[in-house]
């Protein structure tokens, strides 16, 4: 028999770009309710109006009532780049992008050979996201194969919509994080027949960027996109003014960045660029042109001082963009406090983004980059029932600055400004409760004495 539950709260979603349908993108329900049937959307709607149209399920004896009426609704989060391998060295002190690597990124992913070790950090890594509302997000894993397979097999359990891949790097690295181009070929493509379209998982092919990828590797990546069409490709693009610089040197017959990835095949739908910050016109055109999309990462671009994403160049060209917290060069695997930054980039820039532009960014913006919009990013018929509840009060003082909003964008605007972990009530899985703050604190640390300091 179907498992129907009635959801009942301020529901909030978007439909478009608020670029371009301004407020006719997004759409709210107060008081609203969402029906959902074995984990999908049936409908939302306004409250009555979705008793009365589907009073006979709801007298089902198996039908179940959940009630947040008063907070907001939204749908769950899309994180389009995050390291799931970085969390135990997030907020590294002092360098830029290439010494960063070398100083902490290098070391810390080496210890992923352990299969044990990688469980470990995927079910902390996973449990923090969902405590800030992230239901679906684009992960990079380590060279290693068995970090890949501890990180699926965690997102599995929890029937989390999530995307990950193995690191491909054949140069310019540590000889401990170093594959070739043939092996970094053959364990993708075990791990890809392994994992990809198990249940709600998918495979990305990910080469880290190009200055660690040869050219023969980036022919292999493009063969594993040709063997497996709906397979994804992530990488980063145009980060930093050094690592650009660098990319001059080692490709000097390309016209620029991205041409690099272009020429070897991989610009394409379901290929996410992560950063994006120094693009020509045609660089924006090239990616526009062949439905590849941008990860904005404010929270990274700030904290190793990389620069600022132009968001208006973006709009301009069509280019579709998704938020990412890139944990952990990003500071914060809250969404909220991506976007919280991702404003500052833009007023920085003489560009006003809007609580709504940023929502639709951290839902539909990255559904779309990750061409998903058929089952995620909104509530829509159909759609998977991920979604998140905003808290009320999660804080004495947020309580006060939420009771002085006067409309619908200040309150959002003001829980995505000042909000964090906390904001998130609640996070729902298919409909299911998924944030256990418990659980979650018995798996920070594996050690007595660290719980005793908890204590």
């Amino acid at each position: 028999m179907a498992e129907i539950l009635l959801v009942l709260g301020d529901v909030l979603d978007l439909v478009d770009d608020p670029a371009i349908a301004g407020d006719k993108a997004h759409r709210y329900y107060s008081p609203g309710a969402i029906l959902i049937e074995d984990g999908i959307v049936v409908e939302a709607g306004i409250a009555a109006e979705i008793k009365q149209k589907y009073a006979p399920k709801l007298a089902l004896e198996d039908c179940r009532v959940i009630d947040h009426s008063g907070h907001l609704i939204t749908p769950g989060f899309i994180d389009t780049h995050i390291h799931f391998p970085q969390t135990e060295m997030i907020a590294a002190y002092g360098e830029q992008l290439l010494s960063w690597l070398e100083k902490y990124a290098f070391p810390t992913e080496v210890q992923f050979s352990d299969p044990a070790y990688a469980k470990q950090i995927a079910e902390l890594f996973l449990n923090e996201l969902i405590n800030n509302g992230t239901t679906t997000a684009l992960v990079f894993g380590t060279v290693h194969p068995q970090s890949v397979d501890a990180f699926f097999s965690v997102a599995q359990k929890y029937n989390l919509r999530m995307i990950a891949g193995k690191v491909m790097m054949d140069r310019n690295c540590p000889d401990d994080l170093s594959d070739t181009a043939e092996t970094g070929y053959t364990e993708s493509k075990a791990l890809i027949e392994k994992w990809h379209n198990q249940g709600r998982l998918s495979y990305a092919v990910t080469p880290r960027f190009a200055p660690t990828s040869s050219p023969e590797q980036l022919q292999k990546c493009q063969q594993l996109l040709a063997e497996y069409p709906d397979v994804y490709l992530h990488t980063h693009l145009s980060e930093n003014k050094a690592e650009c610089e660098w990319i001059k040197d080692l490709f000097p017959h390309e016209k620029n960045y991205l041409s690099v990835y272009d020429n070897a095949g991989l610009v394409k739908k379901r290929a996410v660029f992560a950063h994006g910050i120094y693009l020509d016109d045609s660089e924006y055109q090239c990616l526009a042109n062949k439905q590849a999309a941008l990860s904005h990462c404010p929270t990274s671009n700030l904290f190793i001082g990389s620069g600022l994403f132009n968001l208006a160049k973006c709009e301009h060209h069509k280019v579709t963009v998704g938020l990412g917290t890139d944990v952990g060069g990003g500071s914060s695997f809250s969404m909220l406090q991506t976007f919280n930054e991702a404003y500052k980039v833009q007023q920085l820039q003489d560009y006003k983004m809007s609580a709504f532009k940023g929502l639709y960014l951290a839902t539909l913006g990255g559904a779309k980059a990750l061409d998903l919009t058929a089952k995620i990013g909104n509530f829509l018929p159909g759609r998977e029932a991920d979604f998140v509840v905003f808290h009320n009060a999660p804080t004495p003082f947020l309580a006060f600055r939420l009771a002085k909003c006067t409309d619908l964008h200040e309150r959002l605007f003001c829980s995505m400004m000042l909000g964090d972990d906390r904001m998130i009530k609640q996070t729902y899985i298919l409909g299911k409760p998924a944030k256990n703050a418990a659980f979650y604190a018995s798996t920070l640390y594996s050690s007595n004495n660290a719980q005793e300091e908890l204590a």
